[in-house]
C-alpha cells in the first residue's frame, strides 16, 4: 500500500541544556490555521480521531506508538525515547498517538484549519 502519510526523521541538537528542533519546516509555515502543543504523561493516548478537511502535521518528540488508519489498513510507527518524527497527515487518514515512555511526550500540531469549538474538523475514530 502507497501510504499518503509523510514520515520524516527531524534532527535535534542536543547538548548539556537539553534538545532543539524545528517541529515544522518554512515552507509549511504560512498555510497553517492552527497550532497546539500538548504533552502526554506516560501511557496517555491523544488522537483518536479523524480530520474531514484539514490536513495535520504533528511532531512527536518522545517514546512513543503513532497508530494510523488509510483505507481500512491500521499500521504503527514508532518514535524512540530521545527521537523526533513529523507526520503530516492529510484528511481522512484517523491517527492516534500513545506514550510508550516514562517521561512526558510532547506534541507539536499544525493544521491548516483553524480551530472552531462549535464545529471541530474532526471524526472520532478509536485506534489505541
Amino acid at each position: 500500500m502507497n501510504s499518503r502519510v509523510i514520515v520524516e526523521r527531524v534532527v535535534c541538537h542536543v547538548d548539556a541544556r537539553g534538545v532543539v528542533f524545528e517541529p515544522l519546516p518554512p515552507e509549511l509555515i504560512p498555510g497553517q490555521r492552527n497550532v497546539h502543543v500538548v504533552l502526554t504523561e506516560a501511557g496517555g493516548v491523544r488522537g483518536n480521531h479523524a480530520h474531514p478537511a484539514g490536513t495535520e502535521t504533528v511532531t512527536v518528540f518522545g517514546a512513543a506508538r503513532v497508530r494510523i488508519r488509510e483505507e481500512g489498513r491500521v499500521r504503527d510507527i514508532r518514535v524512540a525515547d530521545g527521537e523526533v518524527v513529523r507526520l503530516t497527515i492529510p484528511p481522512g487518514i484517523a491517527h492516534a498517538f500513545q506514550n510508550t515512555g516514562s517521561k512526558p511526550m510532547l506534541l507539536a500540531v499544525f493544521n491548516t484549519v483553524p480551530h472552531d469549538p462549535a464545529r471541530p474538523d474532526l471524526v472520532r475514530d478509536v485506534l489505541l
